[in-house]
């Protein structure tokens, strides 16, 4: 799986002011994220759970 073959959406949160994150999910057990600016840069890889606490900090 290449980040460059997955389908991204733009995170709700994005606020269009270049703090846009972008993510998709690799499989049924990794999420990834980027930055919107950064199409072709790294991504950030998390697997399910790791994901969940990411999401519950907010």
């Amino acid at each position: 799986m290449r980040p460059v073959d997955l389908m991204w959406r733009k995170s709700s949160r994005s606020n269009g002011k270049a703090n846009c994150v972008e993510i998709a999910f690799g499989d049924v057990h990794t999420v990834l994220a980027r930055d919107s600016k950064q199409g072709n840069g790294p991504a950030l890889r998390f697997n399910r759970s790791q994901w969940q606490a990411f999401l519950d900090s907010m």
